[in-house]
């Protein structure tokens, strides 16, 4: 009569466990989507911006190492103008590492505290 109960309790216990693993894998899936995932589309996005906003000047590094000056800028590709003998070279755009020019956003101009009253320099 016990072997019977431990039989059927055994059986209801794996039945739930199922449920609770299915669960487990989704929490599981979901963490790594916020872990890794969607950094690395952030990182990405923000790397096509950059690569969007070139402008002829700006200074940059290619992926193979190659430091330059934006000439010009085509659709997929730019030419860019090495430092050391001024020679120029075609570059697909893909391969730009980081641009080390800093464009400045157009300054927000904030309101100007007044004080009222004295301070206490002048009391």
């Amino acid at each position: 009569m016990f072997g019977i109960l431990a039989e059927g309790a055994a059986g209801g216990a794996t039945k739930g466990s199922g449920f609770g693993l299915i669960i487990y894998l989704v929490v599981i899936i979901g963490v790594m989507y916020f872990i890794m995932i969607r950094p690395q589309k952030k990182k990405q996005k923000q790397e096509q911006q950059m690569r969007e906003s070139l402008q002829p000047g700006d200074e940059l590094v290619t992926i193979g190492g190659i430091y330059g000056r934006i000439i010009s800028v085509k659709d997929d590709s730019i030419i860019i103008e090495s430092s050391a003998d001024h020679s120029k070279l075609k570059i697909a755009k893909w391969a730009i590492s980081q641009n080390l020019t800093v464009h400045e956003a157009p300054a927000e101009v904030k309101p100007v505290k007044k004080r009222f009253g004295k301070k206490k320099d002048e009391e």
